[in-house]
């Protein structure tokens, strides 16, 4: 059963910007459907396995020309505000994934910026669970473009993954940012295994409307609670690959996964350490916490765990980066940061609702004329508790898996992402070393057996290619190579 402390904790978890009230709303009521709606089992671990609900709604989607057909129509001349230099290929549009109900995903294609045609496919998944993709990875983190303070032009994002890939970043599931359902009941069924679901009859009716990508080399990627998505979206199209009678075009090659939402107890035990060794709470209020929580999986915690969770106080700092500047908001409706440092800002939020909101923008980008909002509040039906047994169905699969770490999270933070590891029993195959990015530190790497690498990176916060671009590019470059980062000794 959910847990009360995991719950306290949550409501600064697997939340965003200080800026985006929306999302702590969504917070708030997700934390409740655990509590109150899901079942034992539907937070238990438990082995991936082939949907036939999946199976037979894929059958029943497009045929290969309705699909093609699609594709010019999706086809971006230029983003309102972008700046005249850019040549690489954009798409955005709709997929449909279930023609009765009318439920359908939004996609934004940044294709490389050389090479388009020989670079690998990577789908970035956001997290939430119930947020944006498109406005939070592709807006703010990883994509091509920034939204610059005015709400109205976009500057080149040097460090955007489309350097190294072609990129599709997917609003999952319906009802988060552009993505809909004409059924509203849908909103109410959202959970683990749904998305998963409809991600997967997404990308291969995806790959009918763009056929020049079938059989690339496809990764999946993404942060926070992606963790469970990520994971659970392999283990799908892995196994219908496993099945003659559903194989895909799915080249599917690794996953990569960014401060990850793994395991729940973990979760919660590694942010007490992470909070305590980073100054943010007393001994008192530490040994408090662990004398009273036990964190275990098949143990229910006491009200005196409840009690001593709720006791800290992290006043105005960013859980996402501890160190990091936050968004003021002035009596008088404006906002700022708190400080200013190069290439970063805190109020970076307020200038997507804006972008994205702009009648023109959406107009260019193909969607319904709708309110955007970077997180929307589901009622979430299902969550395992744990993605350990997934990972090892990965891995028993030969698919490589890579998760690393920002270190200045405390939301989803590097210890519990060890924890996590350690659960996997997995054994290291290369030590603890740093690696290097503009000839100094960018992090920490190790690997394991059965395919399995863990990275930090240093000075980042929860969410890596938005804190620190350059070196999350640097890992992605790595990854897709299957090499892990470089240490130039004696820079």
């Amino acid at each position: 059963m959910w847990n009360t402390p995991l719950c306290i904790f949550l409501l600064i978890c697997v939340a965003s910007w200080h800026a985006d009230a929306s999302q702590q709303a969504r917070l708030r009521e997700f934390i409740h459907s655990r509590r109150t709606s899901m079942d034992r089992s539907s937070n238990s671990a438990h082995e991936p396995r082939v949907r036939a609900t999946a199976t037979s709604r894929l059958r029943a989607e497009y045929s290969v020309t309705e699909q093609a057909n699609l594709k010019d129509a999706d086809k971006i001349t230029a983003l309102p505000g972008q700046p005249n230099s850019v040549s690489f290929g954009q798409y955005s549009g709709y997929v449909t994934v279930d023609g009765n109900n009318g439920r359908a995903l939004f996609y934004y294609l940044a294709e490389a910026v050389t090479d388009a045609s020989t670079k690998p496919l990577v789908l970035w998944l956001n997290g939430g669970p119930g947020c944006s993709s498109f406005g939070y990875g592709a807006m703010i983190e990883l994509g091509p473009f920034r939204v610059n303070s005015d709400n109205k032009t976009l500057s080149i994002n040097e460090h955007a993954w489309n350097n190294e890939a072609n990129v599709i970043f997917l609003d999952s599931p319906a009802g988060v940012g552009f993505s809909y359902s004409n059924t509203t009941s849908d909103y109410d069924k959202s959970g683990d295994q749904r998305t998963a679901d409809d991600a997967f009859l997404f990308l291969v009716n995806w790959l009918e409307r763009f056929p020049e990508y079938k059989g690339r080399p496809f990764y999946i990627s993404g942060e926070s609670y992606a963790g469970h998505y990520v994971p659970q979206l392999a283990a799908t199209i892995l196994s219908h690959n496993m099945n003659s009678a559903t194989r895909t075009s799915l080249n599917l090659q690794g996953i990569l996964v960014g401060n990850p939402y793994l395991d729940d107890n973990m979760n919660t035990k590694g942010m007490i350490d992470f909070l305590w060794s980073h100054a943010v709470i007393s001994d008192e209020v530490f040994a408090n916490i662990t004398k009273s929580c036990n964190f275990s999986l098949s143990d229910s915690d006491s009200k005196a765990c409840t009690d001593a969770m709720a006791v800290y106080d992290s006043a105005n700092t960013d859980p996402y980066d501890i160190y990091g500047p936050v968004c003021i908001d002035a009596p008088d409706g404006t906002y700022h940061p708190s400080r200013y440092i190069p290439g970063y800002d805190p109020c970076s939020a307020y200038y997507v609702d804006a972008y994205l909101n702009d009648p023109e923008v959406q107009k260019v980008l193909h969607t319904r004329t709708t309110k955007w909002a970077g997180c929307t509040d589901l009622h979430w039906k299902d969550s395992p508790a744990s993605m350990v047994l997934t990972l090892k169905f990965l891995m028993a699969n030969g698919l490589p898996v890579w998760l690393f770490s920002g270190d200045f999270d405390s939301v989803c933070p590097f210890p519990a992402t060890r924890y996590t590891i350690h659960d996997l029993g997995v054994a290291v195959t290369e030590p603890w070393r740093p690696w290097t990015a503009s000839k100094e530190v960018g992090g920490y790497v190790q690997a394991y057996t059965d395919g399995l690498v863990f990275a930090s990176v240093r000075g980042a916060g929860h969410q890596v290619p938005y804190f620190e671009p350059e070196k999350a590019l640097i890992l992605l470059s790595s990854f897709l190579k299957g090499m892990l980062p470089t240490n130039e000794k004696g820079q």
